[in-house]
């Protein structure tokens, strides 16, 4: 029955709850506490599909779920300290008076207050309603965690949800099972930000593979060129320390290029490698040479250090078959020898 208490005033009692409207001052209050209406369809999902557009769909369900958790644990905690309710008074109380508050038909099935567990059914809630509206496959976890909190407030015990039927899945109605758990909504909301932390470390790590990798392939193009300085002779400048793949590149690059140029001396110009002189470079070496010599092209190497020539020696293989010079001048004035010319 409504009652117009004075003008602009609205009282009505629905199932034994008040509702009461100040036209004038613009308030609804809901058993005398402010409240607001929202339409469902529109402007509710509205309300959530913005938290999605702006978080994320997974930031933005810890968010809810955090949300519904928080709010219930401040209804349980309510009726827990409410004089005369006991746990089960309460329980029959609170869906009672969400559905006359437009939340839905829910009911508390299988309460066991010694074993601390719950089992709530609920059907056509207005979770579901704005999931349905947002064509969503699987239902929201508001309602889910809100009545996680109701009952961890009233229990006084940590309790978190088990999802066993989902309405939006296409079930008939939804049904939560409730027990203790380790499960918190500080710990989702830390293992939301590891897991974007771990995506964001990921995306770093692929930039960093990527960016390796075109500077590998940089280095490949513009590390050890090949350049035919006179007719018949070519220099191969050495630069750095050689791995595997980046000898074997060379390795081809330089035999797929010396019939090019119609090379008949090889000149490497070992100045810019690594005085160090790994056994790995100077197999290198050895081998280029080997290979370039079947194809009838002398090696000659040039630009060995002091330091380089004992490393070299201490390297354990042979290169003294090649001729070798201090200097890239005298090694392209021995080449021009060779086939009796020489520089004027």
């Amino acid at each position: 029955m409504s009652n117009i208490t004075s003008e602009n005033h609205y009282d009505i009692k629905v199932g034994g709850l008040d509702f009461k409207w100040d036209m004038g001052e613009g308030l609804f209050l809901f058993e005398n506490e402010d409240s607001v209406l929202f339409w469902i369809s529109s402007a509710m999902k509205t309300f959530f599909d913005t938290i999605e557009e702006v978080s994320g769909q997974d930031a933005a369900s810890v968010v809810l779920e955090t949300t519904g958790f928080r709010q219930g644990l401040v209804v349980g905690e309510y009726f827990r300290n409410l004089k005369g309710v006991n746990v089960k008074e309460a329980a029959a109380l609170i869906p009672h008076t969400y559905a006359s508050a437009g939340w839905g038909k829910a009911e508390i099935l299988d309460l066991n207050q010694e074993a601390f567990t719950v089992t709530v059914k609920m059907q056509d809630s207005w979770e579901f309603k704005i999931n349905k509206a947002q064509s969503k496959e699987k239902g929201g976890t508001f309602l889910a965690a809100h009545y996680a909190g109701i009952f961890t407030g009233l229990f006084g015990k940590n309790i978190w949800f088990e999802v066993k039927k989902d309405q939006v899945n296409g079930d008939e109605y939804s049904v939560f099972d409730y027990s203790p758990s380790s499960v918190t909504v500080s710990k989702n909301i830390h293992q939301l930000a590891r897991k974007k932390e771990s995506e964001h470390i990921r995306e770093l790590e692929i930039l960093v593979e990527q960016k390796t990798k075109d500077l590998q392939e940089l280095i490949k193009q513009i590390s050890s060129p090949i350049i035919p300085v006179l007719e018949g002779i070519v220099v191969v400048p050495l630069i750095g320390k050689y791995d595997e793949s980046r000898s074997e590149d060379l390795l081809v690059k330089t035999l797929n290029n010396l019939p090019k140029y119609q090379a008949r001396f090889l000149v490497l110009d070992l100045t810019g490698l690594d005085q160090e002189m790994s056994g790995y470079s100077a197999e290198f070496i050895r081998k280029l040479g080997a290979a370039a010599s079947l194809i009838g092209v002398d090696t000659i190497l040039v630009g060995i250090s002091a330091e380089l020539g004992k490393n070299m020696t201490e390297s354990n293989i042979n290169l003294s078959k090649f001729p070798c010079f201090q200097s890239l001048q005298h090694g392209i004035y021995y080449s021009l020898a060779q086939v009796g010319r020489k520089i004027i």
